[in-house]
C-alpha cells in the first residue's frame, strides 16, 4: 500500500509536495524551502536481529550509544542497515526516499522528540515527492516509541584567516 492511500484510509490531512529530485533529507529540506529541523529523516537500523526505523530531523545524526540505551541494548548490537538490507526492506522506495512509517513495513519506529514541530515534511517513496502533515497526526497514526537519540550535525568549521594575509 502506498503511503498516500494509507494516510487517506486513516482520514489524516497531508499535502503532497512535488519537487526536483532530492537524494537526502537535507536536500529535501532545501528543495521544499523549509527548515531541516522540520524534515523527518528515516534511517533503517539493525538492532540485534531486529529492524528499527529511527526518525529524526534532517539536521541531526544518530548517536548510536543513545539509541542503544533507549532500546535497552548494548551499543555493539546497533548498526546502520546496509544498502542491500534497506532495498530488501523498502522495495517500493527509491534510495534516499524512505518514509518515516515503519508500521507500513512491519518495522518498529523510534522518533527523537527534537523532530516535534507543528508540521513535518518527509520523503514519500520517491526522490521527487514529499509529504507534509501535522506531527500530532503522524504520531497518532504511527505510534512510535519516543526517545532521545539524535545529535546535531556539526557545521563545517569556518576557514581560519591566513596568518600571511595583510590588512588593507
Amino acid at each position: 500500500m502506498y503511503l498516500t492511500e494509507y494516510l487517506r484510509s486513516r482520514r489524516v490531512w497531508f499535502k503532497s509536495l512535488p519537487h526536483a529530485p532530492a537524494s537526502s533529507a537535507e536536500r529535501l529540506a532545501a528543495r521544499l524551502h523549509v527548515s531541516g529541523r522540520a524534515v523527518a529523516k528515516a534511517v533503517l537500523m539493525r538492532v540485534g536481529g531486529e529492524d528499527w526505523l529511527a526518525v529524526l530531523p534532517a539536521t541531526s545524526r544518530i548517536d548510536v550509544a543513545r539509541l542503544a540505551a533507549a532500546l535497552h541494548r548494548d551499543p555493539s548490537e546497533v548498526r546502520l542497515a546496509t544498502a542491500e538490507e534497506v532495498a530488501r526492506r523498502f522495495p517500493n522506495c527509491e534510495p534516499g526516499a524512505i518514509p518515516p512509517f515503519g508500521r507500513l513495513y512491519g518495522i518498529a519506529t523510534i522518533v527523537d522528540p527534537s523532530l516535534i514541530q507543528p508540521e513535518i515534511a518527509f520523503a514519500a517513496h520517491t526522490r521527487h515527492e514529499g509529504l507534509r502533515m501535522r506531527f500530532a497526526d503522524y504520531e497518532a497514526v504511527e505510534t512510535p516509541l519516543r526517545a532521545e537519540f539524535a545529535a546535531p550535525i556539526s557545521p563545517a568549521p569556518a576557514p581560519s584567516p591566513s596568518p600571511h594575509r595583510r590588512a588593507g
